[in-house]
């Protein structure tokens, strides 16, 4: 009983400081910043393994419904029951630019699906993560890959990635480095965070030229 108590006391604290923009003990995946260069970071992640869910709905209804359903494996439904520590950010992509492997996103397709994924922590493996219940949850591998990332606070609904992807492409002509692939969108709080507090990115697969 009293570890309970504990555990959920824990939890009712790590809601409330997160309502400041307070990110404790969360895991990010691991990455190196090579750069900064007109305003963006150029980042180079490794190899890291995703919980993902294709989503037909609009774009903030397939987050909403993605992050649920993910929610759900890491939180204990799987087979072995167990619970998986949450890590950011959430990722969203559209359904038909991004293949199993591909990065973490956010982004609509023209069929109207997306790819939302949660980042597991490094400890696990896709030989020792336990099974989704849910079939509409997949493992995944990401490769190792190179971002350009613009981050931003506030509003993170369609209109706002929409315009901070358009100011990304645009920083990122005036550098060295060109678009290899979709652009993504990143979240690292949750709804409750004060709007101006949270974490947004919106980033890009890039080459030098």
């Amino acid at each position: 009983m009293l570890g309970r108590i504990g555990t959920l006391v824990a939890q009712l604290a790590e809601a409330a400081v997160s309502t400041v923009g307070v990110r404790v003990g969360t895991e990010e995946p691991c990455h190196t910043v090579e750069q900064t260069v007109n305003g963006l970071q150029i980042r180079r992640y490794a190899p890291r393994v995703a919980a993902e869910t294709v989503v037909n709905d609009t774009e903030e209804g397939a987050r909403n419904r993605g992050f649920r359903r993910l929610a759900g494996y890491i939180f204990g439904a799987n087979h072995a029951n167990s619970k998986i520590a949450m890590t950011a950010p959430v990722s969203q992509q559209r359904g038909q630019t991004i293949a199993m492997t591909a990065p973490v996103s956010q982004e609509a397709g023209p069929d109207g699906t997306w790819v939302i994924r949660f980042f597991m922590p490094a400890k696990w493996t896709l030989d020792t993560l336990p099974a989704p219940n849910d079939e509409a949850v997949k493992l995944v591998t990401v490769p190792a890959e190179t971002f350009a990332v613009l981050r931003f606070t506030g509003d993170r609904g369609a209109g706002a990635v929409a315009s901070r992807t358009d100011e990304l492409l645009r920083l990122l002509g005036d550098t060295e480095f060109q678009k290899a692939g979709p652009p993504v969108a990143w979240f690292y709080d949750p709804p409750w965070t004060i709007p101006w507090l949270r974490r947004n990115e919106v980033a890009v697969p890039v080459t030098k030229r």
